[in-house]
């Protein structure tokens, strides 16, 4: 596990990292908001514990440009601001948990933990990693290599279906009824044209064909 910890303190944080470390756990640390920003542009973090009084930019104000950017880990606040109004703002604004100041590094362990198992559940759910694609059914779009492939609505449906099949054969009929529905007129040619479109966008980033078609059958992912 992967801890970002962003925290103005350096008595607290170096405490704290010292413990995780202790624990076993891999962990960053960031003095301030902006420094946690760029932090989390270059590493894949499971959990961000953010001090919501910070200089530059405040917890609440990472915490809120981390969901912006579909984040999917863990974000527990730690702050000495204990009010229900405090609290109710840090969770509005996209924080999943919340620990007030002072506490005990047990306590937070134990949140950390918890945290942990319901991020991993939440990207088994809304993710599907297939190779250098990846799949979010969240925002329906598909990333290769954490590029957005810039997918149309119909064009995200098929290479959907097509990466939850991966080297899998998929019919003609079912690809226009999932995709398009019985009740529109696609033709044949229709789906070919428009799997011909598909693979000039995928390419671009691939470097190669990697939607197959298998003759008189359907089409496969190869990834």
């Amino acid at each position: 596990m992967l801890i970002l910890l962003a925290e103005d303190d350096p008595k607290i944080a170096k405490l704290l990292i010292h413990l995780f470390r202790k624990d076993g756990y891999q962990i960053d640390h960031a003095k301030d908001g902006v420094e946690a920003l760029l932090y989390t542009e270059s590493n894949q973090y499971d959990i961000v514990l953010l001090d919501w009084m910070m200089p530059e930019k405040s917890g609440l104000e990472v915490c809120e440009v981390l969901r912006n950017r579909h984040f999917n880990g863990g974000i527990l606040m730690l702050t000495a601001k204990d009010t229900l109004d405090d609290k109710i703002l840090g969770l509005e604004n996209g924080a999943d948990d919340y620990l007030v100041k002072p506490f005990e590094y047990k306590e937070l362990l134990a949140r950390v933990k918890a945290l942990s198992r319901r991020s991993v559940h939440k990207l088994n759910e809304d993710l599907l990693v297939i190779g250098d694609f990846t799949l979010d059914r969240t925002h329906k779009s598909v990333l290769y290599q954490s590029d957005d492939l810039g997918l149309s609505n119909r064009e995200y449906q098929l290479l959907s279906l097509l990466l939850e099949n991966n080297r899998q054969v998929v019919p003609r009929d079912i690809i226009i009824d999932r995709v398009w529905g019985l009740d529109l007129e696609i033709t044949q040619n229709n789906l070919d044209a428009f799997i011909k479109l598909l693979r000039k966008k995928i390419e671009k980033s691939t470097k190669g064909n990697i939607i197959l078609n298998v003759r008189g059958i359907g089409y496969k992912l190869e990834v």
